[in-house]
C-alpha cells in the first residue's frame, strides 16, 4: 500500500486493486506542484469527495471525466453532479458502505459544514462525511475536516482502523493538540498523518505537537507527491 499526499487534504491510495483519489484539490493548491497533475492522477480508480468546500471538491469532476472514473461521496453532491455533469457517480450516506473489488469504503461522520458559492450566497452540498477504507488488511480513517466528536469511539469499536488521516491544521478543523487528543482517546493507531495543514499562513505550519502528544504512535509529517509505503 502506498499513501501519497497532495498537498492541503489530497491523497492518492494505492490499496490492494484500486487507486483512489481523496479530495483531490490540484488546480490553485499552493501546496501542489501543478506541472506533476498527470504523476498524481494516472491509473485512479476512484475520487472520493468528503464535502462540497472550494479546498476539496473543484478538481474531482474534471479527474472524473478525464480518466472516465466514477466520484464517491454524499449522496446530495453526487446526485447533483451526475445530473448537471453528466458524469459518473456513487452517491452514498454515512453508515453505508461500498465495495470495490478488494477494498471496501465506509462513510462516517464528521462535524464540519459542506457548501459550494452560488450566485445568491452558499449552495449547500449534503452533509459533511469522513472514510473508512479497508483493504490488504489495514483500515484507514480519513477524518475529512471534523472536530473531535464522541462518534470516534464508535467508529473505534466498529472499524479498528490502525492508520488515521487526520485533519489538525486549526481554525476551520481541529488543531494539532485535538487532533493527538481524538488519536490518543479514541483511537489505537499504529500511524497518524495529519493534514489540512501547512497550506495558508492561517494554518498550523508544523506537527510537532502532534508528535509530542502521541510518543508512541509513528507520526509522519509527509511530504508532497513522496509515497509514505504501509
Amino acid at each position: 500500500m502506498k499513501i501519497i499526499w497532495l498537498g492541503h487534504s489530497g491523497f492518492r491510495i494505492e490499496i490492494a486493486d484500486k487507486v483512489l483519489l481523496v479530495d483531490p484539490w490540484l488546480h490553485g493548491n499552493p501546496m501542489f506542484p501543478e506541472s506533476r497533475r498527470a504523476e498524481a492522477i494516472t491509473g485512479a480508480t476512484h475520487v472520493l469527495v468528503t464535502h462540497g468546500h472550494g479546498d476539496h471538491s473543484p478538481d474531482a469532476v474534471a479527474i472524473s471525466r478525464e480518466l472516465s472514473i466514477p466520484v464517491l461521496g454524499i449522496y446530495d453532491l453526487m446526485t447533483w453532479w451526475h445530473q448537471t455533469e453528466q458524469i459518473e457517480v456513487t452517491g452514498f450516506n454515512k453508515g453505508g458502505t461500498v465495495h470495490l473489488g478488494e477494498v471496501a469504503v465506509t462513510m462516517v461522520n464528521a462535524a464540519h459544514s459542506s457548501s459550494i458559492p452560488g450566485p445568491n450566497g452558499p449552495v449547500y452540498t449534503g452533509a459533511e462525511a469522513g472514510y473508512m477504507i479497508a483493504g490488504e488488511g489495514h483500515t484507514i480513517y480519513v477524518s475529512g475536516d471534523t472536530d473531535v466528536m464522541a462518534d470516534m469511539e464508535i467508529f473505534n469499536d466498529l472499524h479498528g482502523p490502525d492508520i488515521g488521516i487526520l485533519c489538525a491544521g486549526g481554525h476551520f478543523t481541529m488543531d494539532m493538540k485535538r487532533a493527538a487528543y481524538a488519536a490518543r482517546t479514541f483511537f489505537d493507531f499504529k500511524m497518524v498523518i495529519p493534514c489540512h495543514y501547512r497550506t495558508f499562513p492561517l494554518l498550523e505550519q508544523s506537527a510537532a505537537v502532534l508528535k509530542q502528544e502521541l510518543p508512541e504512535t509513528r507520526v509522519i509529517e509527509p511530504e508532497v507527491l513522496v509515497p509514505i509505503e504501509v
